[in-house]
């Protein structure tokens, strides 16, 4: 990230934009994949904000762990994630937004069960939610307990 950056700052600012525009896009999900949000600053800039479009659409569905909007950005804009050749990458988020969603419901809810947890997600199965709530409690995401009897 910190040679992103610095590609960045030496770049020229007014020519060069085609190389501005795919390490911003490398930045841009490195940055989500450390776990921090890229300012909306970055995607506002006029000669970034076209070509920037479909990372400000999935930096929108990471910061707001909505699994679904995430899988719809992927869907809409995969040909141009795999042009880019930051598909892979950007794959590897689902567990960034995964993380997000289990964090935002732990300050939500006291009290949940695996499969409120699963609709909420929308995961196939009640174990699955499970599994992930316990891989977050055990990751330090959030401070919770499972209670396997009540479910």
């Amino acid at each position: 990230h910190k040679h992103l950056v610095q590609a960045l700052r030496k770049a020229p600012q007014t020519a060069a934009v085609g190389f501005r525009q795919t390490v911003q896009k490398l930045a841009i999900v490195v940055e989500l994949l450390l776990g921090d949000i890229p300012e909306r600053a970055i995607f506002r800039q006029a000669p970034l904000r076209k070509a920037l479009a479909p990372y400000f659409q999935l930096t929108q569905a990471v910061r707001l762990g909505n699994l679904q909007r995430f899988g719809e950005v992927l869907e809409n804009f995969g040909p141009q994630f795999r042009t880019d050749h930051t598909f892979t990458l950007i794959l590897r988020l689902r567990q960034n937004v995964i993380k997000t969603a289990i964090r935002s419901i732990g300050l939500s809810y006291s009290r949940i069960s695996p499969k409120d947890i699963a609709r909420k997600l929308g995961l196939d199965s009640a174990e699955d939610a499970e599994f992930i709530v316990a891989k977050a409690i055990r990751d330090g995401v959030i401070e919770a307990t499972l209670d396997p009897e009540k479910g």
